[in-house]
């Protein structure tokens, strides 16, 4: 295909995520299956512009006047992929295929550049009414944390330790993806960077040793929030609402297969990913349970050493890599959330033993689901203490050199850590570590 082609092609994608209300991954599937001459490198830089025009929606629709599927492609080919409207309008000619050409108001959107004047909201690139909430959270930084997260994310993998030591899955994966770097936070970490939108990603998940169980693919970030159980060799530890599975696995590979981990969710579907990934990783003291916690945790009531709870959250924290969903989030989902991270927050902690730990996490980055729960859970249950979470982390002697001193400057209230694209170079994580009197 040409590229006025592919970028008929964004726009129709568009059009299905904004007018047909589809998720942006079934959107690019059922387009691709209507197009079957598209190749993957077409479909893969439909998927880039798409992904692009969906993470700066905010300011595109500010600068371009509206907020319509074909407004949104041409400011993302202008204002993150650095095409001016002379290169757009070539591109566009001669082409049957192409959009219809450039009008004159559209010409004036794409050459005047973005507004540094425009409001908070506009310039951080999140929904109007989570302005308020930026501000509050970062204060002068706000704009930085919101352009950070309307960026591409890199790949990050995990080395699991319980099939093979860094040195020789880094050596076996290097060969098979190029520009592989050793992360600088955390022992285990690799990061495959960014790469170029218009390029078809590297594949992970399709190399040896990732079949092998030797790696893992998880955000740097979440690898940090893990870390947070501390040295849990030997102990007793619930993964609650262990849903898929990724920071179950990560914390059987710091248990060194000793001790008891419980995996549990209440809803047994989302536990499906987990079988395939405790077979591949060499997982072998996990229990995975599912069902109402009377019935399937009521034995372990007071008895474990660490629960570590991956909240339910807006995930507003991965918006680098689910941009569609920062656009449909709203005000009463986030609220309805909230109300379940109290919930769940008033259920786990009856399984921790006195001298054990609480790890609270959410992959948001926003105050209501962090601290503020944090804070109304506290003030229900003062047998708890808050602990400085990068301590809690070095704990588990797996965080690279350097990096408790750099994640030491990152606590906040609490002692807790909130982690981002512009903080970390990480997806959003909240982390915050309790507990309980003797």
């Amino acid at each position: 295909m040409r590229d006025a082609g592919r970028i008929a092609g964004a726009i129709d994608v568009l059009d299905m995520v904004m007018n047909r209300h589809q998720p942006v991954k079934d959107a690019l599937r059922d387009w691709g299956k209507a197009h079957r001459f598209a190749g993957s490198g077409d479909r893969a830089w439909i998927s880039g512009l798409v992904l692009d025009a969906l993470r700066r929606r905010g300011a595109l629709r500010h600068v371009m006047g509206e907020d319509t599927p074909r407004a949104l492609v041409l400011g993302a080919l202008a204002y993150a992929w650095d095409m001016d409207a002379n290169a757009i309008c070539a591109v566009f000619e001669g082409d049957e295929h192409a959009p219809e050409p450039l009008t004159e108001a559209e010409i004036e959107a794409l050459s005047k550049g973005l507004d540094t004047d425009a409001p908070l909201h506009v310039r951080a690139d999140v929904p109007e009414w989570l302005g308020p909430s930026f501000e509050r959270a970062y204060g002068d930084t706000a704009e930085l944390e919101g352009q950070a997260m309307a960026g591409r994310a890199p790949v990050d993998l995990r080395v699991n330790r319980l099939k093979a030591e860094p040195e020789k899955a880094f050596g076996a994966v290097a060969p098979k993806i190029k520009n592989i770097e050793v992360s600088d936070l955390i022992l285990d970490g690799l990061r495959i960077p960014e790469t170029d939108p218009r390029a078809k990603a590297p594949g992970a998940d399709s190399i040896p040793a990732f079949g092998k169980g030797w790696v893992e693919v998880q955000d740097i970030g979440s690898q940090l929030a893990a870390l947070a159980a501390g040295d849990i060799k030997g102990g007793q530890v619930l993964d609650y609402c262990a849903g898929a599975g990724g920071k179950t696995l990560a914390l059987s590979a710091l248990m060194e297969n000793t001790g008891q981990l419980y995996a549990w969710d209440y809803d047994g579907r989302r536990l499906r990913a987990i079988w395939p990934r405790l077979q591949r990783s060499g997982a072998r003291n996990v229990q995975v349970r599912d069902g109402k916690e009377a019935e399937t945790l009521g034995d372990l009531e007071g008895k474990l050493d660490c629960v570590f709870m991956d909240a339910p959250c807006s995930g507003a924290g991965t918006w680098r890599r689910r941009p569609d969903s920062k656009w449909r989030l709203k005000e009463e989902a986030f609220k309805r959330r909230q109300s379940e991270q109290d919930e769940v927050l008033s259920k786990a902690w009856r399984f921790v033993k006195p001298g054990g730990r609480l790890v609270y996490v959410t992959c948001s980055i926003l105050p209501e689901e962090n601290e503020d729960r944090v804070a109304h859970f506290l003030d229900a249950h003062p047998e708890f203490t808050p602990v400085p979470a990068s301590d809690a982390m070095a704990q588990s002697g797996r965080l690279a050199e350097g990096a408790q001193a750099r994640l030491k400057a990152l606590e906040g209230r609490f002692g807790a850590i909130q982690l981002s694209p512009h903080r970390t170079n990480t997806d959003g994580f909240y982390v915050c570590v309790m507990e309980r009197a003797m």
